[in-house]
């Protein structure tokens, strides 16, 4: 039961004296200002708690004639009416110069080179390095690779040689056969650098 707080000539605030449900009496208590009753007292809502209950609560009113896409959690997003003709209006022209573009382009072939009495077996890129442009730029870096399949194609031989690969398989039998190739362009690197 709950009673209003009672001011004594003083100024103090006091919670009246009560009888209790078995008939005993509690004495009046003094209380100081700003005092708020337990039962007044809002529960403890964690941080966690309070994020979720004001995630459920849209912060945002919108205005009549506009839609929200709710994506992300918090986040609203209004998209006008005309705002969106106007860049879907802005995409199609930006699509029709592109095409326009595209029926301008005139594809040629591209020159062909002289051809010489010597090969060019640098020129050849094996089939592994083919999609590895930067290999190609830098000399150095396809020199190295060079070597290292060299060192390769020889430990094959080498086991080949010593008995320990009996039966070599068709792709390791393509690398070895590759030896003269491989020699051959670090030969011509060698010479560039």
């Amino acid at each position: 039961m709950i009673s209003a707080n009672v001011r004594d000539e003083n100024g103090d605030t006091y919670i009246p004296a009560s009888q209790r449900p078995d008939g005993t009496w509690r004495k009046a208590r003094r209380i100081k200002e700003g005092y708020v009753p337990q039962e007044e007292v809002p529960l403890y809502e964690s941080k966690g708690k309070q994020f979720v209950n004001r995630q459920l609560k849209p912060a945002v009113t919108l205005p009549p004639g506009t839609t929200a896409h709710h994506s992300i959690p918090g986040l609203f997003i209004t998209e006008d009416k005309d705002k969106a003709s106007r860049n879907k209006k802005k995409q199609i022209k930006k699509v029709e110069t592109v095409a326009k573009q595209i029926s301008d382009l005139k594809i040629s072939e591209p020159p062909k080179p002289a051809k010489t009495n010597t090969t060019n077996v640098s020129a050849k890129v094996p089939s592994e390095n083919q999609g590895n442009t930067q290999e190609a730029a830098d000399p150095a870096k396809k020199l190295r690779n060079l070597k290292k399949r060299l060192r390769e194609v020889e430990a094959l031989e080498e086991k080949v040689k010593n008995g320990e690969l009996t039966k070599p398989d068709p792709d390791q039998m393509k690398k070895i056969n590759r030896k003269a190739d491989l020699l051959v362009q670090i030969h011509d690197l060698e010479r560039q650098l």
